[in-house]
């Protein structure tokens, strides 16, 4: 893997690790999932036209169309949605630290549920991510962590897991950039009225802050990242690329701490560290045997790894 792939994997885990600070922040002063809804929104009138001038079709395949609902529906809807809801209450750097949890889903119930054989070191780093988010939500808990936003974001990693694992086989689409257009409008849409019923009369406090973490979130971790993690894909290969996920929880942490001042004890120091350790094992066992990195003939080799 070379400079540019590192600075690119490095750059990615950073941009999607630096939503769950800019997502607090916003769903303080603003309904979750009405503001979630105009993002998805916005980011789908910049992504389908993007895809457009790319030369990229909106006529998809079956295979393409199922990604986007499947997507849509389980990454933007459940997901997001379900944590854009929970971090009223639950600081940004605990729902960073459950969502990087993903990539050791996707290997633990690829395992049970569709016998994909584990290597020892992925079981090892299985085990070592999940001690690490247990240290981590045990002190957490002692210290107040809001039990109801904790379930909501764990229901939500789950939808996003269950979504990779069932598209996995949807990589080499030449039309990505549209997939990814016309998901977040699937989005939208599904999260339109349940945010009209539940959040019609709640106000808005706007202010500078607010805006400008709306702006980054729709313009950085939700189209420059997505648009960072194809090209890096096309450069190394999903797995290669997926491998960077491992800085996750360590960014969200301090991210989070650098600019909400929340909690940065020894136990989230101990813990970010293993589950990070846990998640770069379980990504380096799925690396080919020998060989070199083969990059992908697409713009987007696979979705498998992308949050």
């Amino acid at each position: 893997m070379d400079l540019k792939a590192i600075l690119m994997g490095v750059g990615f885990a950073l941009a999607w690790a630096s939503a769950f600070t800019t997502t607090r922040m916003i769903v303080l002063a603003a309904p979750p999932l009405t503001a979630l809804v105009i993002r998805f929104a916005l980011s789908a009138l910049v992504a389908i036209p993007l895809a457009r001038a790319m030369g990229e079709s909106w006529r998809l395949g079956r295979a393409e169309w199922r990604t986007v609902v499947i997507f849509g529906m389980c990454q933007n809807a459940l997901y997001l949605g379900l944590n854009w809801v929970a971090m009223q209450h639950v600081e940004a750097s605990a729902a960073a630290i459950i969502a990087s949890m993903m990539p050791l889903l996707v290997a633990l119930l690829g395992w049970l549920v569709l016998g994909e054989r584990l290597r020892p070191m992925a079981v090892a780093g299985l085990v070592a991510g999940i001690l690490g988010v247990g240290l981590i939500m045990g002190v957490r808990l002692r210290h107040g962590l809001d039990i109801p936003g904790l379930v909501l974001c764990l229901i939500g990693v789950v939808a996003l897991t269950l979504a990779t694992l069932a598209a996995r086989g949807a990589g080499g689409s030449r039309n990505m950039m549209m997939i990814v257009g016309l998901q977040m409008a699937v989005g939208a849409l599904a999260l339109l009225l349940p945010a009209a019923a539940m959040e019609w009369s709640r106000p808005v406090h706007w202010s500078p802050g607010l805006v400008g973490a709306f702006l980054y979130t729709v313009l950085v971790p939700g189209i420059g990242a997505t648009w960072l993690w194809f090209l890096l894909v096309n450069r190394v290969g999903a797995v290669r690329a997926a491998t960077f996920h491992f800085l996750s929880p360590i960014f969200g942490v301090v991210i989070a701490a650098v600019l909400l001042g929340e909690r940065f004890g020894a136990a989230d120091v101990l813990g970010a560290a293993v589950v990070a350790a846990g998640i770069l094992m379980v990504q380096l066992a799925r690396l080919p045997a020998g060989g070199p990195a083969q990059p992908s003939k697409s713009r987007a080799h696979a979705i498998d790894g992308r949050d």
